[in-house]
């Protein structure tokens, strides 16, 4: 596998505040605005601050499954909510952290210790969380469903 790769988007505007992201490499679009909180924004459309924040939290589970998989971690369900925090910084508007919720849900009580390391070591490893200056805070949950009797 080639250690160099690269990734084609496209934009097009399509009227005031909204265009459309395509890729060549992808079957589908996404629509995109400013986001509602900026003049003429628009609500209910992803923003470049809402895929900003979802490339930090999805990165962190395709890291995820490939760590987990690798150390045969037992789990049945894993999820993240993510939140951007947007500042204005020497009058510069910036993502100064994103804070991470995976909620991980693992088969047997004495992996705990074990997926909470696989967890914190897939955010260390992610490769967009290492790729910005924002600060990434990783804050895990970690169930075990309860025997059923």
């Amino acid at each position: 596998m080639s250690t160099i790769h690269s990734y084609e988007v496209d934009i097009k505007w399509l009227k005031e505040r909204k265009g459309f992201m395509t890729s060549p490499e992808l079957l589908s679009g996404v629509e995109i605005a400013t986001p509602p909180q900026f003049p003429k924004g628009i609500e209910g459309i992803w923003s470049p601050e809402h895929l900003f924040t979802a490339a930090v939290s999805s990165c962190l589970m395709t890291t995820f499954l490939a760590i987990a998989e690798n150390s045969k971690l037992e789990f049945t369900s894993f999820e993240v909510k993510s939140k951007g925090v947007l500042e204005q910084v020497e009058g510069k508007y910036l993502i100064t952290e994103v804070q991470l919720f995976p909620a991980l849900e693992i088969v047997h009580e004495h992996d705990r210790e074990r997926a909470e390391r696989i967890i914190i070591k897939s955010e260390a490893a992610c490769l967009i969380s290492n790729s910005i200056k924002s600060k990434v805070t990783c804050q895990p949950a970690i169930t075990v469903p309860k025997a059923v009797v």
